[in-house]
């Protein structure tokens, strides 16, 4: 809620990538340092990329978290521990986050590269919508979700007591490769509608946490990728019809 506010006050540029360049500082830091070009912008990115994802998908590992605190409650440094199921959590999806801007700006590079692709921008965002439709009614996404919607069985697999630092990191880990394996494709929804667009962080931060938490949030599934292949159909059908 105070994000969304923030984005309707005349300081809500600031939440949007896309105006990045347009402050003072980060264009200071562009002319100063070496490479810049390149490496504000990839920095820029990475912090937005992980505070989408704090913002986004760690309140859907919330009952997971709560389990391994009980487990892990009574030793002296449970707060280091669960610190390092967070930390490996969002590793997971910071290399997902690397993977996925790389895709990025390969399409923009085939955009530039293609004149037909650059008058018809449209293509790219009906495809991503497309794929995530249609990725809502794979094996592999089930089977993700599955796993995510089982905290207490998770932990019980993957927590022995054992190495217990590098234990919980990985612990972390693992549940975020998995959360990635359900989630990825409406995290690239991101790509279509605005990486700083905080109304779609908070719509799709409720749809993921339902499908991953609630009783009934595994049948949210299949309404949901029929929702965005219509979605991503539509927009194609509107774009041939007027070209």
């Amino acid at each position: 809620m105070a994000l969304w506010v923030w984005e309707q006050s005349p300081y809500g540029r600031y939440l949007n990538h896309a105006h990045w360049t347009e402050n003072s500082l980060v264009l200071d830091m562009c002319r100063a340092l070496p490479g810049s070009e390149v490496l504000v912008p990839a920095l820029l990115y990475a912090g937005g990329w992980l505070l989408m994802t704090v913002a986004m998908m760690l309140p859907t590992t919330l009952p997971l978290l709560a389990i391994f605190r009980r487990v892990s409650g009574r030793r002296s440094d449970s707060g280091l521990l669960l610190t390092l199921v967070v930390v490996g959590y969002l590793v997971s999806w910071g290399l997902f986050g690397v993977l996925a801007h790389l895709v990025s700006l390969g399409v923009l590079a085939v955009a530039r590269g293609n004149g037909w692709l650059a008058i018809h921008g449209w293509v790219p965002g009906s495809a991503g919508l497309l794929l995530a439709g249609m990725f809502q009614f794979s094996e592999l996404k089930y089977r993700c979700l599955d796993k995510c919607r089982t905290p207490m069985t998770f932990v019980i697999r993957h927590w022995q007591g054992r190495r217990e630092r590098s234990q919980a990191f990985w612990l972390g880990m693992h549940h975020g490769i998995y959360c990635v394996g359900c989630c990825w494709a409406l995290m690239l929804l991101m790509f279509v509608v605005g990486t700083g667009s905080v109304g779609w962080m908070l719509v799709l931060g409720a749809v993921m946490a339902t499908e991953k938490n609630l009783p009934w949030g595994r049948a949210l599934s299949a309404p949901l990728g029929m929702a965005l292949a219509g979605w991503g159909g539509l927009i194609a059908g509107q774009a041939l019809a007027v070209g």
